[in-house]
Order: C-alpha cells, then structure tokens, then sequence
C-alpha cells in the first residue's frame, strides 16, 4: 500500500500555499504514494482566529510595516517560553484540524508554515499521531517562531540556516538544505515566442515585471508612474493580482503610453512570465525571490516588508541576484542602471 501524504499551508500571504502547491505536485508525481491532501488550515478554523492569522496580519503589513518588523524580531529568540502560550492559542482554535488530522492519519506530513506544524508535534509528542513531520520553511531566513522539539526533518533554504540551526542543537543529520519549492513549471521547456506573442510583447525591448502579489498589495502604482518616466525603450508586464480596483487604476494610469504596458489580474502563467521577462520590480517574499531564482530573473527590490522581506533582500544583494531601490522616487533611476551598464544584467542572473 503507497503513503498518504498531508501537506498544511496558511493563506498569510500567498507564498506558503504557492510552495504547498509546489509541493503537492512532486508529491502526486511519485510512486510511492497513494494520497495527497492539500490544506489551507485557516479554512477549518474560526472566522475571528482566521481574520487575526491572515487579515489582521495584511493590514498590518500595509498601515504600520515597522510592526511586522517589530514582531519578527521579537519572536525570533529560540525556543523561548511565550511560544508555549501561542501554541495553546493555536491548539483551541484549531480543534477542527486537528480532527481532521487524526481521522486521514497520514504516514507523511510537511507544512509550509510553523502554526499546522506545531499543532502536527504537539499530536506526536502526545503519542495521538504516528506520522513523519517535515517542515519546509519558505524564507531564506530561519525565524525562531519555526522551532520545535519533535519533528522529523527541516527542509531550509540556505546552508548558513543548517549551521544556525545545528548551532541551537537540532540533529545535523536531520536538516536538509532544499531551497524554497518552487512550481515544476519552471523545469518545463519554454516556447519564448509563442509567449511573447500571447502577451504581445517585442524580443528586442526589455521587458520589465511588476508584481502586486496574489492579493494585489504593494506600491504598485507608484512603480508604474516611475516607469513611465523611462526615456528608454522599455515594455512592462503589471501583475495585479486579485486587486480588481487596483488593476482598474493601472489600467487608467497607463493609457496615455498604453503601447508599453501589458495590465493583467490574478496570473497562474508567472513561470513563463518571469523566464521572458529581464527584470522583476516588487517586493522580495521567500516564494518570489525563490522563483526568480529559479528563472535567472534579477531583481529589484522595493519596499520589503521589516523582518522577513529585509532579510530576503539580504540574501539576494550578498548574492549579487538584485539591487533595491530605497526611494521610490528613485526607481526610475534605478531602472535606467540596471538596463545601462554593460553586462549588468547577465551578472545579476
């Protein structure tokens, strides 16, 4: 008989759930297993739980960032007492999931965050579940709030995170140095043509990606306006995510230079899109960094989120794979070096 396989994400944000994604699929593909179950685990909780998890937590994001930041830094200290009290919060708010769990019994779990993962070891360390617990983190950083006593193996994204973490005791033998998951798409073969052509785009101008996120979030419009004040032959792709007002007002923003801009919502081509591409603008979450990787895509970076985003932008500057634009009304700027100085780009990929 194959393995069941349960793979637990959150929806804070859209990285965790884009690497559960990325992880079903290889999952699905092996063999050895006969069952995968995909579970965003804010869908089994309570509305007020969920709002503090996911919306509470985007507002956050978008009206006092240097909270986040604040947040991080405090929750980062290892293994430290306060934890036990989050994790009861999360254990009585999510009394569905762990039902759930029990019932599917699975022979596999891997979580993509650190909440289903701590409800996932405290059922071990009870003895109420038999399952074998990886966790895969989904930022080059290893934050405090992911530890845990009981697991099976961690799956991180940089050896300077294994030696951090061998450093604070965990089994050397049981840390694994994966990257962040990112979609098999990329893998595929690329057809660059029949891609610029769905997008009506010119192989002989640089094409500039400008995300807003799945959710739509960010300083997007700003970006655009920097953008339109490119002298130099650009063309720009604006992903808007499921922000339909915001796309509304890209798509007013840019009609005077229409010709130069691509406007779309919510995009599940993002693989094509960024391997066309020559240079991604946004902002650097664990997944969108991962996957620029995965495309030779070089970024630059704007306004990244205090804790987790700052210290991807520190890994892919110390990389050489971006630059950041600290003002955005030097983007432009920014832009005009990235795309002028000879070889920069082929460096950066």
């Amino acid at each position: 008989m194959g393995k069941r396989v349960l793979v637990l994400s959150t929806s804070v944000g859209s990285g965790h759930k884009s690497a559960a994604s990325a992880l079903e699929q290889r999952f699905r593909a092996a063999p050895a297993v006969d069952e995968v179950r995909n579970l965003d685990v804010l869908e089994l909780t309570n509305d007020t739980y969920r709002a503090l998890y996911s919306d509470i937590y985007l507002q956050t994001v978008k009206d006092t960032p240097h909270l986040v930041g604040w947040i991080y830094d405090r929750n980062d200290a290892p293994f430290r007492s306060s934890q036990l009290f989050q994790q009861l919060f999360d254990w009585l708010n999510n009394q569905p999931l762990v039902r759930f769990i029990k019932e599917f019994s699975p022979h596999i779990t891997v979580c993509t965050h650190f909440m289903p993962a701590g409800i996932v070891a405290q059922l071990m360390s009870t003895g109420e579940l038999d399952t074998a617990l990886s966790v895969v983190t989904t930022d080059y950083e290893f934050q405090g709030q992911w530890l845990s006593k009981t697991f099976n193996r961690y799956f991180v994204a940089l050896e300077e995170t294994r030696v951090h973490l061998c450093r604070l005791g965990l089994p050397e033998e049981r840390i694994t140095v994966s990257g962040i998951p990112v979609s098999p798409a990329f893998q595929q073969p690329l057809d660059r043509e029949a891609v610029l052509r769905r997008y009506a785009l010119d192989d002989g101008v640089p094409t500039l990606l400008i995300s807003a996120g799945a959710v739509g979030s960010g300083p997007t419009r700003e970006i655009v306006t920097q953008v339109m004040q490119l002298r130099r032959a650009v063309q720009a792709v604006v992903v808007c995510g499921r922000n339909n007002e915001l796309r509304r007002e890209v798509e007013a923003l840019v009609v005077p230079q229409a010709q130069r801009f691509r406007v779309l919502g919510f995009s599940d081509d993002m693989p094509n899109l960024m391997r066309i591409s020559s240079l991604m603008i946004g902002k650097p979450g664990g997944l969108t960094a991962s996957e620029c990787m995965a495309a030779g895509l070089p970024m630059l970076i704007v306004n990244p989120i205090p804790g987790q985003e700052e210290r991807n932008s520190d890994h892919l500057l110390e990389e050489g794979a971006a630059m950041r634009a600290n003002q955005l009304t030097t983007l432009a700027y920014k832009i005009e070096r990235v795309l002028g100085e000879a070889g920069r780009l082929e460096q950066m990929q």
